[in-house]
């Protein structure tokens, strides 16, 4: 994935497991060295000679004895993974292992852009585009519920992908607790779901995400 900007200032990178030591190692080198790391259960943060730091958060933490290297081999421990993507056009929830898909479904769902019109008409536009919503968002739900709530005791960490809203209004179906409960912090940023999209957060949802911020 390319660089995003970060709250707060600099950007953020995702950096596949495999790749991390790699990272940091080239990380030092670009910037004269490494002068301090700083390191807690949930982030470690390594700053160089000049000023830059990079700090990475620490996915499916805590880490034991927090430090670069034990990241790394965090990092690279094999995980069963349960993933829910939502946007509003769809859904798409999955189990991987290793990055590939195990078990999957996806759906589209029609819900339609807001009108233009007023008066009677924007009415009932309105009503029947908050009945495509709610439909949407209880298919969603079934799908997670049958789904991956039965397979939770097999999985080692839950990801979400896609629109928060979308995503909080699943919470509130009291059946999907379980799995919420044990959501990681970080939401993927998603297009709209697709097996294909399913794919590439397998793969992603693995992945340390690092925020690098000038000196």
């Amino acid at each position: 994935m390319k660089p995003k900007e970060a709250a707060g200032g600099g950007r953020t990178v995702e950096v596949p497991p495999e790749r991390l030591a790699g990272f940091f190692a080239r990380f030092a080198e670009r910037h004269g060295g490494t002068t301090a790391t700083e390191a807690t259960p949930d982030r470690v943060s390594v700053t160089a000679a000049d000023g830059t730091t990079a700090t990475a958060a620490v996915p499916f933490g805590p880490l034991a004895e927090p430090s670069v290297d034990a990241l790394v081999a965090h990092a690279l421990r094999p995980r069963r993974i349960a993933l829910v993507l939502v946007r509003r056009g769809g859904h798409s929830v999955g189990i991987a292992r290793g990055g590939r898909i195990e078990v999957s479904r996806t759906d589209r769902h029609l819900v339609q852009s807001r009108s233009a019109a007023g008066g009677w008409s924007q009415q009932r536009f309105a009503r029947r585009r908050a009945g495509q919503a709610r439909h949407a968002r209880q298919d969603a739900a079934k799908d997670v519920f049958e789904v991956l709530v039965p397979r939770l005791s097999e999985v080692d960490a839950v990801v979400l992908g896609g629109d928060r809203r979308a995503l909080d209004e699943l919470r509130d179906d009291r059946r999907l607790a379980p799995l919420f409960a044990r959501a990681e912090p970080r939401v993927l940023d998603v297009g709209e779901p697709s097996r294909a999209v399913l794919e590439e957060a397998a793969v992603r949802a693995l992945s340390v995400q690092v925020t690098l911020r000038d000196g």
